[in-house]
């Protein structure tokens, strides 16, 4: 069960293992692109692909969509960036669901773990496999693997890496369920963290916060939805920012600093260089060219 880009690493792993995939379910087709045609998602391209049985429930509790998961007969239901499963499809195999989520559980929980640890600064994250139960990513975890997050490192960037990554200890974890040895913990509820959904307005950025804040959540936020400020009261997206010196001299919170080559804007702390940006109804550019095509004045700020 997946419907975004993360999941198809697993699938892949998963069909070229020596266990049959029974069936795949993913999303209902949906608008996408401009032109915001009906389209499949990559989950049910992959399916299609493979010749897989197919469903795509609106409601997870239809009764005509769990009489044919009952039919498919699945000694274990696999989950991968799906959505909140009732119990009345996480009971239907017969050893149980497992999800792959993208944090070290219990820090984390939630539906964009990727872009909150980023966000929140954190240097070290990983995957987690776990038996999938009522409370949302509580249940017992059955294996963990942690990593660095590199310095640079954008969500996008993190959560294509995680995903081929993820799917190798989700196939390990396939083989200990498979072979009888799993052996499943409790997670420590006292050391959760929460990591919601993330809306559009998380990504408006506080000038008056520090420089490697605000370069987080420019990471944690790229590609989507995307850290943005205001310029002449319309939006400006920020792609990609540079930490510079605190030491160097500083102006009002989100004030303009005048230079010939950077963009560079005063943070709480110091200045940020707006490496790579994109003005409302245009392609993205860097600084430089900004700085040379809309002119900002000094003293100038944004937001």
């Amino acid at each position: 069960m997946g419907s975004a880009r993360f999941s198809l690493p697993s699938l892949e792993l998963l069909l070229q293992s020596g266990h049959q995939v029974v069936g795949v379910v993913t999303r209902p087709d949906r608008p996408k692109g401009r032109g915001r045609r009906i389209g499949a998602g990559p989950v049910k391209e992959l399916a299609q692909r493979a010749g897989l049985p197919l469903l795509q429930p609106e409601d997870l509790r239809d009764p005509v969509f769990l009489q044919n998961l009952r039919e498919l007969r699945p000694d274990l239901g696999v989950v991968v960036a799906f959505r909140i499963l009732p119990p009345e499809v996480f009971t239907i195999p017969s050893k149980g669901t497992i999800n792959l989520h993208a944090s070290l559980l219990p820090r984390y929980r939630g539906a964009a773990p990727i872009n909150w640890a980023i966000i929140r600064g954190e240097k070290v994250t990983g995957v987690t496999t776990f038996f999938i139960n009522e409370r949302v990513d509580t249940g017992k975890v059955i294996l963990q693997r942690s990593t660095q997050i590199g310095d640079q490192e954008t969500a996008g960037q993190l959560a294509e890496r995680l995903s081929r990554w993820g799917a190798e200890v989700l196939l390990e974890t396939v083989e200990l369920i498979d072979q009888g040895r799993v052996k499943p913990r409790e997670q420590p509820d006292e050391e959760a963290t929460p990591a919601p959904k993330l809306k559009k307005s998380d990504g408006l950025i506080d000038w008056s916060q520090s420089s490697e804040t605000i370069r987080n959540l420019v990471r944690g936020l790229n590609p989507e939805p995307g850290a943005f400020t205001y310029f002449r009261e319309r939006i400006l997206k920020i792609h990609k920012v540079s930490h510079l010196h605190p030491s160097l001299p500083q102006g009002k919170r989100g004030q303009v600093s005048l230079s010939e080559k950077r963009f560079l804007v005063s943070t709480g702390d110091g200045l940020l260089s707006l490496d790579e940006i994109q003005p409302q109804d245009r392609g993205r550019m860097k600084g430089e060219e900004f700085l040379r095509g809309y002119r900002p004045k000094p003293k100038e700020t944004l937001g």
